[in-house]
């Protein structure tokens, strides 16, 4: 059995949690903040019409934007109510509840690999620690052979980034660009947040 994500066991210890979290991105849409900005970077790594996968995506707000400009989006959580909240407020995408440590996509009718993988919002600093190699290993078997992965997180949550760069390399990825935002900042040893964009190794 996989171990629970940090996600779960606080939902577990708090179920109002998730409709908090709903609630909170709702409201900023509302608003009019820019929620987008992981989505536009996203865009930019791939042509019109590209099949990309958004690997944690909560309720849906970076699948939902890369929808918007004609993207073939697939979205996995694993917090049931993020993806009906994601449902209700963006339909087009294909919304699905799992554990991204036992991804299997084709064995869920969807057979080709993904010309990108997102992952944003912190996903990475939630996992369980065993479950970090085995998700990024998913991930990457999911990626078409001339994909990339973006993913982003920030500092201390408990995950070092120099460790999560080594657990993606033990993975079999290996790193394109690493910036310290979602807006193009180089990264240096003083960022507080990491983007990693990875490609096969």
């Amino acid at each position: 059995m996989v171990e629970q994500s940090l996600w779960t066991q606080k939902i577990t210890a708090d179920p109002g949690h998730s409709d908090w979290y709903i609630e909170r991105f709702r409201a900023m849409a509302g608003a009019g903040e820019d929620l987008a900005g992981e989505a536009r970077l996203v865009d930019t790594l791939v042509s019109r019409r590209a099949r990309i996968l958004d690997a944690g995506c909560g309720q849906g707000r970076t699948g939902a934007y890369l929808h918007s400009v004609g993207h073939d989006v697939v979205g996995v959580d694993g917090d049931a109510k993020l993806i009906a909240a994601a449902e209700q407020d963006h339909p087009g995408p294909r919304w699905i509840v799992g554990d991204l440590a036992e991804l299997d996509l084709p064995a869920r009718g969807i057979a080709e690999p993904f010309d990108a993988i997102v992952s944003a919002g912190n996903v990475m600093a939630f996992l369980a620690r065993s479950t970090r190699v085995p998700v990024l290993e998913r991930l990457h078997a999911h990626l078409a052979p001339e994909g990339r992965a973006a993913i982003g997180f920030g500092a201390g949550r408990g995950y070092e980034f120099a460790e999560f760069l080594r657990d993606a390399t033990r993975a079999g990825f290996e790193p394109d660009l690493l910036l310290s935002t979602w807006d193009l900042r180089p990264f240096t040893d003083d960022s507080t947040f990491l983007v990693a964009l990875l490609r096969r190794a």
